[in-house]
């Protein structure tokens, strides 16, 4: 039976990577290779390189590289099979020939209720145009021809069996049911509503909200398709098909509540924004954005509801690894389309003057606490706390630390004294556990001088007997100890012509690290190159063991909160150590 992977090996044979990749970036000819100016950064000196010998691209600007489909997935913003998937249409390969009899008869539905929504959308749209009541209203809504035409905007009469008449021509009432149009007692969920469609991030449409059009009597302002086989709210993110261009060009995105705050912003040119309309923030909205930016910009209300979802997408954030900033409006303005209605410039300010979601959450835990007295300041000082017990960085808990001893006078000591206790007072281990740093995580720079030198062992052998004084663990994860240990045991010097067995698992990897010493170390002499290699060695020892003294003073900390008296003399020791040595 053929597999997935052999899918993917099809649509791989099919598509060269310099073809897909130049839809995206504007690639020249360099030798070998391909190169042309980051997608993902605002360079200015080209650093991307496509290597179609390997298949394989990398960005030197910020060290992120990978085969064509995880160069489709950050850049369309798209889990492993979406991207597949793209990449299939585009390829001309039929995916369900390697599917199994529930799978193929699972795409089939998918397809079909996708035609169902395409079909619906058609119609809510012509409904428009023939409808004056419900042209008058999207256009006292400050929308413009080019916002109808970009989000497909439609309208649904009152009429109660309108769409269903027209859609059971070609489909079963339990496939209008399935697409979510139609409701238990077999009438159009829709009715009387400006018809905003929600897509994938591919433009697939896969749902409908409707914003009701005039007074009818207990009626929601806005109707969302119920959770379908295509629509799950906590994944959808509304506007992304639109907005991931302008992500990728502005490297971050704006996070509104409404979709039609989405249109506006769009309208008016600000097109990073998108909404989880009519849901809370969940870990699967951040981790599709973060495909496309780790700067994420929120713009919640400042009321009790907005400040209680941010408290819970801060622990999302972080869990997930982006950043987290507020866009705070001026007061006059209570939502981005009344703002963009009165002037854009005001919200392209509002955009680029941002805060930190921690320090915005602490404002406004101020702002309700009377910092003048005893009672408040504790109270500050609890809530704070909490908040921060999601920080899993040292450095960036303790600026925190640093902040609320400004506001409330007490000492830094005392305020660290403070959230020992609460940590000490949380009986949930789990809890414990998440406040403590991530032992040798590693950061950009580290990884960066990892690669170069293993790419120097790969075409110079005197590198090899430099790099030999580490050990693996002075490299970050498996792929870069795996490739380390294989280079140190064998000195094979015919990677750049076959992946052996041992590192067909890391392929892509290593097809990196030959790509980076390839465009890095090839115009270098022999001894150009064992020099930059023991200057590689010197680094990467340095921040080994400045890991280690981050970790023993770490674990020093928490011994002495805890009063282990044994456990800390025995950390100190060791630290002092280190130090002597260094």
């Amino acid at each position: 039976m053929m597999t997935s992977g052999d899918a993917k090996e099809e649509v791989r044979s099919r598509l060269a990577i310099e073809d897909v990749v130049g839809e995206y970036v504007q690639l020249k000819r360099a030798g070998r290779n391909w190169k042309g100016l980051s997608p993902f950064s605002g360079e200015k000196t080209p650093s991307f390189f496509v290597s179609p010998d390997k298949g394989i691209w990398h960005d030197f600007s910020s060290n992120q590289g990978g085969d064509i489909f995880t160069f489709v997935m950050m850049v369309e913003g798209l889990d492993f099979r979406a991207a597949l998937e793209h990449l299939a249409r585009k390829a001309g390969v039929d995916l369900s020939m390697y599917d199994t009899d529930s799978s193929r008869e699972f795409a089939a539905k998918k397809k079909k209720l996708l035609e169902i929504n395409e079909r619906a959308a058609t119609y809510f749209q012509r409904k428009l145009y023939k409808d004056s009541k419900a042209v008058a209203y999207v256009k006292s809504r400050g929308l413009d021809r080019s916002a109808v035409v970009d989000f497909r905007i439609g309208y649904a009469s009152n009429e109660s069996e309108d769409l269903r008449e027209y859609l059971l021509q070609k489909y079963e009432m339990r496939d209008l049911s399935d697409a979510g149009l139609i409701g238990s007692r077999g009438t159009d969920i829709f009715r009387e509503r400006m018809m905003i469609p929600l897509s994938d991030s591919q433009g697939q449409i896969i749902g409908f909200t409707g914003r009701i059009v005039g007074a009818v009597e207990n009626a929601p302002k806005y109707l969302n398709t119920p959770q379908t086989l295509l629509y799950d709210k906590g994944r959808h993110v509304f506007g992304l098909f639109q907005a991931k261009e302008a992500v990728r060009t502005n490297d971050h995105v704006v996070i509104v509540e409404g979709n039609l705050d989405v249109v506006s912003s769009h309208q008016a040119g600000v097109r990073q924004v998108v909404a989880t309309a009519g849901t809370a923030m969940t870990e699967s909205h951040l981790k599709t954005l973060s495909r496309l930016t780790s700067d994420i910009r929120l713009c919640f209300d400042g009321d009790k509801a907005g400040i209680a979802a941010t408290e819970r997408a801060i622990g999302i954030a972080q869990r997930v690894g982006v950043e987290l900033s507020i866009i705070s409006l001026p007061s006059d303005f209570k939502d981005p389309d009344e703002l963009i209605q009165h002037d854009v410039h005001l919200w392209k300010d509002a955009i680029a003057s941002t805060q930190p979601a921690i320090e915005w959450v602490i404002d406004q835990y101020e702002t309700r606490n009377d910092v003048k007295t005893a009672t408040g300041k504790r109270q500050l000082t609890t809530e704070a706390l909490q908040l921060l017990r999601a920080i899993s960085d040292p450095v960036e808990r303790e600026h925190y630390f640093d902040l609320l001893s400004q506001k409330t006078g007490a000492s830094r000591s005392a305020i660290e004294k403070r959230f020992d206790q609460l940590i000490e007072g949380q009986k949930n281990e789990t809890r414990l556990r998440a406040v403590k740093p991530i032992e040798f995580e590693i950061d950009d720079h580290d990884a960066i001088q990892q690669d170069y030198l293993l790419a120097l062992m790969t075409c110079e052998d005197g590198a090899i007997d430099v790099a030999k004084q580490l050990g693996a663990e002075y490299f970050a994860d498996v792929e870069r100890q795996a490739l380390f240990g294989y280079l140190v045991s064998t000195r094979d010097k015919t990677l750049e012509s076959r992946i052996p067995d041992e590192l067909q698992e890391i392929d892509t990897y290593v097809k990196i690290v030959l790509l980076k010493a390839e465009a890095r170390y090839s115009t270098l002499s022999g001894q150009e190159r064992l020099v930059e290699a023991v200057n590689l060695v010197k680094q990467i020892k340095r921040q080994h063991k400045g890991k280690q003294k981050q970790r023993l003073t770490e674990k020093l900390r928490e011994a002495e909160s805890t009063h282990n008296e044994s456990e800390a003399a025995r950390l100190r020791s060791a630290l002092n150590a280190l130090i002597k040595e260094e």
